[in-house]
């Protein structure tokens, strides 16, 4: 049910009171506009949350390539969280994780068409990806968990919020997982409930509806996960996730916000699940290495390894795995899957702004403007010449 991840540290409430007073002002301050916000030209379309990590945001950033990047030159800006360099760097064929980050690798590795850049300065990321000479041909920018990154002010802004962690229930840092309060999330024109149970019933939408209490010019959505095949990362071997079975012991190897909702995906398999959960974007060391072989060799068999593609670009580079590890290592891949036969009028809100927005749009709508001013022109109507 909704809420059922929620922990609250009761004793750090007064930590957090504190904590959401300076979060207060800073949004007041770009308000009052004393901290500018700046717009841009071009398609920019903002995924993020409220809360710290674990909502889902690169499987609905992919869906938004996904869907877009058929008809326009996508990028992606992310701040390139736990990369090893500093500045712009726009990601090539031969860039490393270590310089981008996992999930920019990851989308760059799936997606190699499209520009991947990272920049902890969002507003110099975009201005390089609008130059030519840097990035031609950018029409859109999809900017990965950038809800508080009030210095750029998106044509789009989606929040996401975990089914099993309302932010109506959360609370503020470091008593709950909330960034700012939750009143934050009328920023949002797009809100998606995310990670929802597949078989959620009508009478759960009404009262997660009610309890979020949206403005009229929010949009609500709701998603669930959808898992692709596992894969051998090691390997050429591919299997449906619905072949696991109860007798196949699973080590769910994992180094992200929020493991719980995968664990609780794979036991509806009803195999023994062993967890080894580090923390979000865990760089694996020689020591987690020798505890991932010695806790999948004391394993019974049959057996496997199952891990994140978030975690396998992590996985893929480190040395020390056993070859019984290596041989059971498996890449479980998730997409996103909108709810309530949500998904054109998702699919519609997003490609109806971008067309409207686009450049080619906006250069045609000048254009016609122009035209229809000298059109009016005394000097210009019909049966009329110039002198």
């Amino acid at each position: 049910m909704e809420g059922d991840l929620i922990k609250i540290n009761e004793w750090l409430l007064p930590v957090a009171w504190l904590y959401g007073i300076g979060v207060r002002i800073r949004n007041e301050m770009f308000e009052t506009g004393i901290l500018k916000s700046r717009s841009y030209d071009i398609p920019v379309i903002s995924v993020g949350n409220i809360t710290v990590g674990g909502t889902g945001k690169t499987p609905h950033t992919e869906y938004l390539i996904r869907l877009l990047q058929q008809k326009y030159k996508v990028a992606v800006l992310s701040r390139g969280y736990k990369r090893k360099s500093k500045g712009f760097i726009l990601a090539g064929a031969e860039t490393p994780m270590s310089a981008i980050g996992d999930e920019p690798y990851q989308m760059k590795q799936k997606f190699p068409d499209i520009y991947v850049a990272v920049d902890k300065n969002r507003r110099r990321g975009i201005e390089r990806l609008c130059d030519e000479q840097t990035a031609p041909g950018t029409e859109v920018i999809l900017l990965d968990d950038a809800f508080q990154h009030r210095y750029v002010k998106p044509g789009i802004n989606i929040l996401l919020i975990d089914y099993h962690r309302m932010i109506c229930d959360d609370k503020l840092l470091p008593a709950g997982r909330l960034r700012e309060p939750e009143e934050g999330k009328s920023r949002a024109g797009i809100v998606i409930v995310t990670k929802c149970p597949p078989d959620i019933k009508p009478m759960g939408f009404r009262v997660i509806s009610k309890a979020l209490k949206l403005f009229p010019y929010q949009k609500l959505f709701f998603s669930t996960l959808r898992y692709g095949c596992l894969r051998q990362l090691f390997g050429e071997g591919e299997r449906p996730v619905e072949s696991l079975r109860p007798d196949e012991h699973i080590l769910l190897l994992t180094g992200i916000a929020s493991p719980e909702q995968m664990r609780m995906d794979l036991e509806r398999y009803g195999a023994p699940i062993t967890q080894l959960a580090f923390g979000d974007h865990h760089y694996f060391s020689p020591a987690d290495t020798a505890l991932i072989n010695e806790t999948y060799a004391g394993l019974p068999a049959p057996k496997l390894i199952v891990t994140t593609e978030k975690d396998a670009v992590r996985l893929q580079e480190l040395d020390g795995l056993s070859e019984e590890a290596r041989a059971g290592l498996h890449v479980l891949p998730v997409e996103v899957e909108f709810l309530q036969n949500q998904q054109e009028s998702f699919n519609e809100n997003i490609t109806g702004y971008v067309f409207k927005n686009s450049r080619n749009s906006i250069l045609a709508q000048k254009q016609n403007d122009h035209q229809s001013r000298n059109g009016h022109h005394p000097r210009h109507r019909a049966g009329q010449t110039g002198r």
